[in-house]
């Protein structure tokens, strides 16, 4: 059996958010990620799920080294990823791009496509001159649906759909191995939703490409996912295959999100019994002792009070963090 392209060990990610007291003498900080562990397969998509401030995006910029890793090890294609600097770090970092929620707020207003897609190719050295440089960017272009005509215009002139078309392109420019989609799609209109998560897929079948796609969107995640993480105030709830958690899910948590999610039937929608959460997510600078969903949780226990629950095996490839499950 082939390695995993990514595996993902035990990563923390501390966020210090300043002082506290008349003196400034305590130090408060935000955990973010707190111990989580995943892998993803080659030419596969890992969906990262859960409500915002769960620490999804977070987790994606660990992975891509955009914020410090407090603990944990992120093993990319063999080689760990956090014991790299400099020219390795560098190298190392070409294989793994970003596209990221916001297409608009991506893009220099300033450059025209041409040089937006273009600039990484010039900065990693990967053309000698600008007719290079233009050749590339039209085959990144026609590959995510765009043209030639395009190259020369500024990003205000075109819709959210083909703006993140353009993102993708950059993105693609490296030829990396993996790319974390972090919401890609949550400011689109739904029709072009779906235009830009078939072209995802379609790149992913023709370049052999990995993903982690981080959404809150359970419908987009169920469509493009071969395997699915939970997450809940910094850590993983669940972690299995997409079908076993859409068609059997095990924690509280997980359950509550799938019984949100409208199903566009009216008989069906009215007999459905899941119930909205109450609360709110626990506070990350202080989350509560044991399971952090046991505040919100109706099958809580005196131990999910006390104790943190592990991540452990309940069918094969499934593995929940849950006390009563």
């Amino acid at each position: 059996m082939s390695r995993p392209l990514l595996e993902v060990r035990g990563l923390s990610v501390v966020y210090d958010v300043g002082r506290e007291g008349f003196w400034g003498q305590r130090r408060t900080r935000l955990q973010a990620v707190d111990d989580i562990s995943f892998s993803v397969e080659r030419g596969q998509t890992f969906g990262l799920v859960g409500e915002s401030g769960s620490g999804k995006t977070t987790t994606g910029r660990a992975i891509l080294g955009q914020v410090p890793i407090s603990k944990g090890r992120i093993i990319f294609d063999g080689q760990d990823v956090t014991r790299m600097d400099g020219r390795q770090l560098r190298s190392m970092r070409q294989n793994m791009q970003l596209i990221p929620q916001n297409p608009y707020g991506s893009l220099n207003p300033r450059m025209n496509v041409r040089d937006l897609i273009a600039e990484p190719l010039v900065v990693h050295r990967r053309v000698r001159n600008a007719r290079q440089a233009t050749e590339r960017t039209v085959e990144l272009l026609e590959l995510t649906g765009m043209s030639a005509a395009d190259l020369h215009k500024y990003p205000h002139a075109f819709s959210g759909g083909q703006r993140q078309r353009i993102v993708i392109a950059r993105a693609l420019a490296l030829n990396p191995h993996l790319i974390i989609a972090d919401e890609p799609v949550s400011a689109l209109d739904v029709s072009i939703q779906a235009q830009v998560v078939n072209l995802l897929q379609d790149l992913q079948e023709r370049l052999r490409l990995t993903y982690i796609f981080i959404s809150h969107d359970l419908a987009v995640v169920r469509h493009i996912s071969h395997r699915i993480g939970i997450m809940y105030a910094g850590k993983l709830v669940e972690r299995a295959d997409r079908d076993p958690i859409y068609q059997n899910p095990i924690h509280p948590y997980t359950e509550a999100l799938l019984s949100s999610v409208p199903i566009p039937d009216p008989t069906v929608e009215r007999a459905r019994r899941g119930e909205v959460l109450p609360g709110e997510p626990p506070d990350p600078i202080s989350p509560p002792a044991g399971c952090r969903f046991h505040t919100r949780c109706p099958l809580s226990q005196a131990r999910c009070v006390e104790d943190e629950p592990p991540m452990e095996n309940r069918a094969p490839a499934h593995q929940v963090a849950c006390w009563v499950r």
